[in-house]
């Protein structure tokens, strides 16, 4: 009986891994980055994107075809397999694996399908399920698991037994006398970490003004964002005055706010801090936590972005955002960016929707929340999409986010669509 589901994913990237170091003479670090697998991810997105068009080659079930393939590069086709979903499936964490993901693996290794292999297997270590450990260099969370139990059944064991007698005593006692000399260090570290804080927010700049709780209530709470950063991406033949909403939430936590900040394609985390009166800073970045587990303890942050935003009293807020056009590759560009603030209420309880069939008919991501209308509890649905600037009924975004609102950091002829050579 051929493994499946997780220990079958687990086996075939351990194996894929092995063939990819072998053949490209390039080490893939398995640790929680999903950049280090990236090359990998790349090799297999070339021959999953191909399964439309290979199945009586390789014997394997019919594939749709990507109707988009010659429009959009890797990670952005139908059938791409990023270094994210690698990670994931190594580390136990992928129950039931994409199968376009496993086809690739078994043609990537065996030349034939996982159907195909079935019929005529070749692998003794894919022939049956076995109760055996999953290697320790896939970083499984079932093992890791597994193992704290039995520490703790073993430990609880040791204390029923009776353990405590006079002949620890000595111990206990050289364990009290560590307490007190690890408290009084402790101590002391506190104070210098605290006069290190007082530095570092004086020589950084945080948190400079004392915010009030008025500028908190003008601050916190749901916003909606239009920013035009698609009419930067030369990768889309379509940008022409293309904008895209996002809904930002923001929350006060000692003295600054939490910046959350949910985008079409992807989201951003960060933080915002008044600067004085009315003028509120925001840094923000992608969120994606794989990027702080470099090896040395630094953390890596994607695609920075800082904003300059003025609270005033109207409807729209404009900011001025040292931002990305967030395009693939080496056309990701940083660029000056306007981008429009408008507050649709305080806090909810945001709940992002993915992989539903709303999100297929839509082609976008939902965003939903619940609010009361009348007494009664209604849940109001967000949709984040690029669209047309033209196309909206919000005349007023018009002077902010045409082709005018955005600068190259480097001047680039044509790059931004205009009237007249679209």
């Amino acid at each position: 009986m051929i493994k499946s589901g997780r220990e079958e994913i687990i086996y075939l990237l351990n194996k894929c891994i092995e063939k990819y170091q072998l053949e490209s003479g390039k080490e893939v670090i398995q640790n929680t980055n999903r950049k280090n697998y990236e090359g990998l991810a790349i090799t297999l997105s070339d021959i999953s994107n191909q399964l439309p068009y290979t199945n009586e080659e390789f014997g394997h079930d019919v594939y749709e075809k990507d109707t988009r393939i010659k429009e959009v590069g890797f990670p952005f086709r139908k059938y791409d397999i990023t270094g994210g979903q690698l990670k994931d499936a190594l580390i136990g964490l992928v129950g039931n694996p994409r199968n376009f993901m496993v086809d690739a693996c078994y043609i990537y290794l065996y030349k034939k399908s996982k159907r195909a292999f079935k019929e005529n297997p070749s692998d003794s270590g894919l022939e049956e399920i076995i109760n055996s450990t999953i290697k320790s260099d896939s970083y499984s969370l079932i093992k890791e698991n597994q193992d704290l139990k039995l520490k703790i059944v073993r430990l609880e064991k040791n204390k029923a037994g009776g353990y405590f007698n006079k002949k620890i005593l000595p111990f206990i006692l050289l364990l009290f006398a560590i307490i007190i000399i690890g408290a009084t260090v402790i101590t002391k570290l506190f104070f210098n970490k605290k006069n290190e804080l007082s530095t570092l927010k004086k020589d950084l700049n945080i948190l400079p003004h004392k915010v009030t709780h008025q500028e908190i209530e003008k601050l916190e709470g749901t916003w909606i964002c239009y920013t035009g950063s698609p009419q930067a991406r030369v990768s889309d033949s379509d940008r022409y005055h293309k904008i895209v909403p996002n809904i930002v939430e923001l929350k006060y936590k000692d003295g600054y706010f939490i910046y959350k900040r949910y985008g079409a394609s992807f989201n951003h985390i960060g933080f915002a801090q008044f600067e004085s009166q009315n003028i509120v800073s925001v840094f923000s970045k992608i969120d994606e936590p794989d990027n702080a587990s470099k090896e040395d303890g630094s953390v890596s942050v994607e695609s920075p972005r800082h904003s300059l935003l003025e609270l005033t009293k109207d409807s729209l807020i404009t900011s001025i955002s040292a931002s990305w056009n967030f395009d693939y590759g080496k056309n990701n560009k940083i660029i000056g960016i306007r981008e429009v603030y408008k507050k649709i209420g305080g806090l909810r309880n945001l709940l992002e929707k993915t992989n539903t069939l709303e999100n297929a008919s839509c082609k976008c991501k939902i965003i939903q929340w619940e609010e009361l209308i009348n007494n009664k509890k209604v849940t109001q649905s967000f949709y984040l999409k690029n669209m047309i600037l033209d196309s909206t009924s919000h005349k007023e975004l018009f002077p902010f986010l045409d082709e005018n609102s955005i600068l190259f950091k480097d001047p680039i002829n044509d790059t931004i669509l205009k009237t007249g050579f679209r």
